[in-house]
């Protein structure tokens, strides 16, 4: 039984005089993993920040698990709400085990639970806590920091992960590396709901159980991957793939 872990029901979120997003909804499902898909002015980043409260709508209602985002404590929302975001941010003074450690620190759990969560998360993400945890971020490759700032945000077992655009700044093998690793983290662990916000076409077909596309703060279309390359809905979505025998290919491509 599925059920509704974040909604969007008439949404609308204006900057100034400048309307992003004129009418928004949709229903994503705890445990699956969703990719949004738009070029830069979408609204894609747009509707991740109003996920987490970052900005709240001009109108209309997000409901997390059920409940209104603004009756809801925002900072405890964020601190059980895993990010990941290009830049990654990890403090440069902190060893890796610091970075992963800075939530569960605020949250008062004590040093024992605090060290067996860490390795637990650099096994995760395929790292060896002895050879990771007490390294500092600048004696890491970009994949392997890109690698902590997911293990950071699984740090509290959030329910859900928010994914910014994570892997843009990386190389195509580091890239695609990282995103079956993120397709495997997601598989194994139980009912987490992942969101993740992209540009790029086939990372968005490779990792969406659902690709919701979306074109000047509109859901062009929100369907699995299969439906979005076989049966495009609107002209946009069309133009976006390709011509159907080139869809069929990268469907094979990043399918068989």
């Amino acid at each position: 039984m599925t059920k509704p872990i974040i909604q969007f029901k008439h949404v609308q979120k204006s900057f100034g005089a400048n309307q992003v997003i004129p009418d928004l909804n949709f229903t994503i499902n705890q445990g699956e993993l969703v990719t949004i898909l738009g070029s830069s002015g979408s609204g894609k980043t747009t509707t991740l920040k109003m996920i987490n409260g970052l900005w709240q709508p001009s109108a209309g209602q997000v409901l997390i698990d059920g409940q209104p985002i603004d009756q809801l404590d925002l900072v405890q929302l964020r601190r059980h709400m895993g990010y990941v975001v290009q830049q990654i941010g990890l403090f440069p003074h902190m060893t890796i085990a610091e970075n992963i450690a800075v939530v569960p620190k605020m949250l008062g759990w004590d040093q024992e639970r605090i060290q067996q969560r860490v390795n637990e998360l650099l096994e995760l993400v395929q790292l060896d806590p002895t050879k990771y945890a007490h390294r500092y971020p600048n004696q890491l490759s970009g994949g392997q920091q890109q690698r902590i700032g997911v293990a950071r945000a699984l740090a509290v077992n959030p329910p859900y992960v928010l994914f910014d655009e994570p892997f843009g700044a990386l190389d195509a093998v580091t890239r695609l590396e990282l995103q079956k690793e993120v397709k495997r983290i997601h598989e194994s662990l139980q009912d987490k709901t992942f969101l993740f916000v992209t540009h790029d076409i086939n990372e968005a077909l490779y990792l969406g159980q659902r690709v919701m596309v979306m074109n000047k703060g509109q859901i062009e279309q929100f369907a699995t991957p299969e439906d979005i390359v076989t049966q495009p809905a609107t002209s946009f979505v069309k133009e976006l793939l390709g011509t159907q025998q080139q869809n069929r290919d990268l469907w094979r491509q990043y399918h068989d």
